[in-house]
Formats: C-alpha cells, structure tokens, sequence
C-alpha cells in the first residue's frame, strides 16, 4: 500500500521489498531510534525488568487521589 507505485515500476519487487523492509526495521522498528526521537521513555534491559516493574508497583502501592467536591448540584429543568 505504501510503495505501490514504487513496486509497479520495480524491475525486481521482491528485492525491493527486501530493501524496504530493512531500511524500515532500522529507520522505524527500532526501540534505541525511538527512544532518541522522544518516542518512547526509556529502553528497559530485559534483564532489569521485574527489579524496575516492583519498584514502580510498590511506589503506587500507597497512591491516593483525592477527588475534588461537587461544587454543584442538580438543579430540576
């Protein structure tokens, strides 16, 4: 869909696409270029998930949010 033209005037489309493919997964697909960009927040090392995912679980462990009152009620229409 994105390169249909580009396919169409190809001599080679399969080589094309294989080209395509790999420029994408280092342009686009790729968490480090993200990160760079702003995309995302953080790469997290797959080996410092579960000490990274307990330590945030146990700072909202005594999380409240405090709604504000109603500062208006219902009044019949």
């Amino acid at each position: 869909i994105l390169y249909h033209k580009e396919f169409a005037a190809a001599d080679d489309p399969v080589a094309l696409k294989k080209d395509l493919l790999a420029q994408y997964r280092d342009e686009v697909a790729n968490p480090y270029i993200a990160n760079e960009k702003g995309f995302i927040d953080e790469v997290i090392d797959p080996a410092v998930t579960r000490q990274k995912v307990i330590r945030v679980l146990k700072s909202l462990e005594k999380k409240s949010v405090s709604l504000p009152r109603r500062k208006h009620g219902n009044i019949p229409l």
